[in-house]
């Protein structure tokens, strides 16, 4: 599909990557830019529809696709990570909140969106995944669970949005600039960076994104051996 002239709904539109998309998306020539925020308040961006949308919300996520009629793009952005490992966690268990967001609410807004799509033609849904679909790291093993439970969950929709002409586009990426991956001391990519390729991806009809060196040295090493992928175990 071409951007512009397209109607694109971006979630987590208010900060960080979703921002970016957003940004990129009018720059493009997108005809309309829907952004989607828990606060559509804290959406600033000339050129963007601020939208009231909490992805974790079955009602919500319902009566926006009834609204929202004539999307013909769908960006699933809205992420959250609680930064836990499995056995850490304490009585605040972040992996429920993350499996919410990143998996079910995910799940929700392509159920949600899917016949909007096919009504408009077909047009493309884009999930934002991460290298940590790939692979895990101490003290994020249920964000790295969510992810990949969202990586399985591209690749299924991929197969049951084809009949319809639906595009699905998994990305995956290392560390992103954003308030998300502050803490990191690594290199990190722009999120300006990730919304181009991705975007760049869509009007290619790729289905893959593997923005930079982390995400794709993962995913050639899925097929090494568990000590190869993780050398800790090795010790």
């Amino acid at each position: 599909m071409q951007i512009p002239g397209s109607v694109a709904l971006v979630t987590g539109a208010n900060r960080g990557l979703g921002r970016a998309f957003a940004r990129a998306l009018v720059a493009r020539g997108a005809r309309t830019v829907y952004a989607g925020a828990r606060d559509p308040g804290t959406v600033t961006d000339p050129g963007v529809v601020p939208i009231e949308l909490d992805i974790t919300d079955p009602e919500q996520v319902a009566a926006v696709a009834r609204r929202l009629d004539d999307v013909t793009l769908l960006v699933n952005n809205a992420g959250v990570s609680g930064s836990a490992s499995f056995l850490g966690a304490g009585t605040s268990d972040p992996a429920r909140a993350e499996m919410e967001t990143n998996y079910f609410g995910t799940l929700s807004m392509s159920r949600a969106f899917a016949p909007v799509l096919a009504r408009n033609g077909g047009g493309a849904l884009v999930n934002v995944l991460s290298v940590l679909s790939f692979m895990t790291l101490p003290q994020v093993g249920s964000y790295s669970a969510s992810k990949a439970a969202a990586w399985s969950l591209t690749n299924a929709l991929r197969l049951d949005l084809a009949a319809q002409g639906t595009l699905v586009v998994g990305v995956h990426a290392g560390f992103i600039d954003t308030e998300m991956a502050a803490a990191v001391p690594l290199p990190k990519i722009a999120p300006e960076d990730v919304a181009g390729q991705t975007l760049d991806a869509v009007e290619a009809g790729a289905y893959e994104v593997l923005v930079d060196h982390y995400s794709r040295d993962a995913k050639a090493a899925l097929s090494a051996a568990p000590e190869v992928l993780y050398p800790a175990l090795r010790a």
